[in-house]
This record gives structure tokens, C-alpha cells and sequence, in this order.
């Protein structure tokens, strides 16, 4: 006998509605990539879409795939990662993808230039493969992948860099600027929340009504923001 929708149990029927996350790798090294996709695509909810060699190719790749997530290489012959990373930054059509960069290279330089230029988060590439199937869900869904020791190496530039006017930022509501400046030393909803003992609803709403006055892409960009700005957490 064919099984009706009634006979499916719920959890199934919720694995099955569950979107599938595209994601794209672009390295250098044929062997990363490899390894990149191996991993990806041996995780549930988790695609791999294509590789590409270099930064010129990624673009294609995106152009042609429109992943959600791209795994993005620093250093690459031709055009490099930051020079992909800006690419895809003014291409509005683009804007859907985000991006992890995965670097050996944990440099400030990198960090710095890279969240200038659009990226979501970083990720090394010595990193488990459940950190790395952790970063690109939490990319997808919209969040900033700042480690607190990343964090505090951007706070460190952007203090020797001077504050900038943001526009939008005087929009912005005492409690919304608070919370921006609460996103920008790294921590999550749930972190916030219980450093002001409010609910993290609370903070996820006004988050994201500063998210949309600064017509900042995501929290990484919030993050840039906020520091161009010389938010600080009140004391």
C-alpha cells in the first residue's frame, strides 16, 4: 500500500519543507576544495553547488549558481579574495550570497579589509568539520561569524583607524544604538539578553530595526558600523 501524507510522522514531513543550503567553494588548492565539498555534502541540509580556482571564476560560479553561502579563499592567483569579496559587494544582483572567508591566515590586514569589504565571517581551514558546517548555517541565516578573538583584533584597527560618520546612525533609538554596540563585541542574541536581562526577542527586534535603518547587510556589517562609529557598550 502507498503511504498517505497521514501516514508520514511529523519529523519527516518537517526534514522534507527544511531548505537545502547552496553553497559554493572558491580556493586555489585543488585539495581543499575537494575536502570543502566532501564535507559539505556529506551534511544534512547542506549542498555544494561548484568550485572554482580563482577569484575570477567565483564570480561566474556565483553568477551562473547564486549559491547562499560562499567559502571563499584569501590568497589567489589573479584576483584574490578581497578583490572578489569587493566584486561582490557592488553587484547588486549578488547580494543574496554570503560569505565565509577560510584562511590559514588569521592576519589583522585580512580581517580588517575583508569585513571592509563584505564578508560574513571567517573561518580557518584547520577548523572541525562541524565548525565549518556551523558557520555556513550561521551565515545562511543571516548572522555575523565573529569569534570574540576576531572581534577584539577588528576593535583594536578600527580604534587606531579613527571614528566615521555612519549615516543612519542618528535614526537610531538610545536602546537600538546600546544593542548595536553590544553586537559589536561579538556576541550572540542569547549573550546580550542575559548580560541586560531582557529576552533575546527583545534584542533580535531591535537589532534588527537598527539592521534596517543602517541598511547594513548583516551583523558583520552592523559590526563595522558600529566600530566606524566608536559605539561603545555603556558602563
Amino acid at each position: 500500500m502507498t503511504p498517505t501524507s497521514a501516514d508520514v510522522p511529523e519529523e519527516a514531513k518537517e526534514a522534507e519543507q527544511e531548505p537545502v543550503i547552496r553553497v559554493a567553494v572558491a580556493d586555489d588548492q585543488a585539495v581543499v576544495r575537494m575536502g570543502l565539498r566532501a564535507l559539505l555534502d556529506r551534511e544534512p541540509g547542506l549542498e555544494c553547488v561548484g568550485e572554482a580556482a580563482d577569484g575570477a571564476a567565483a564570480l561566474q560560479l556565483i553568477r551562473r549558481t547564486r549559491p547562499d553561502v560562499l567559502l571563499l579563499d584569501i590568497r589567489m592567483p589573479g584576483m584574490d579574495g578581497l578583490a572578489t569579496l569587493r566584486a561582490i559587494a557592488g553587484d547588486r544582483e549578488l547580494s543574496g550570497t554570503r560569505i565565509v572567508v577560510v584562511t590559514t591566515f588569521a592576519v589583522d590586514e585580512y580581517i580588517f579589509a575583508a569585513l571592509q569589504a563584505g564578508a560574513s565571517g571567517f573561518l580557518l581551514k584547520d577548523s572541525a568539520p562541524d565548525e565549518l558546517a556551523g558557520a555556513v548555517r550561521v551565515v545562511a541565516a543571516g548572522e555575523a561569524l565573529l569569534s570574540p578573538a576576531i572581534t577584539r583584533k577588528v576593535i583594536g584597527l578600527f580604534g587606531r583607524h579613527g571614528t566615521e560618520p555612519v549615516e543612519g546612525l542618528d535614526t537610531l533609538t538610545p536602546r537600538e544604538r546600546e544593542l548595536v554596540a553590544w553586537v559589536a563585541t561579538g556576541r550572540s542574541n542569547e549573550e546580550i539578553a542575559k548580560e541586560l536581562v531582557i529576552s533575546p526577542d527583545t534584542v533580535r527586534t531591535h537589532v534588527s530595526r537598527a539592521m534596517v535603518k543602517l541598511h547594513a547587510r548583516d551583523r558583520a556589517q552592523l559590526v563595522v558600523f558600529a566600530m566606524r562609529a566608536g559605539l561603545a557598550i555603556p558602563t
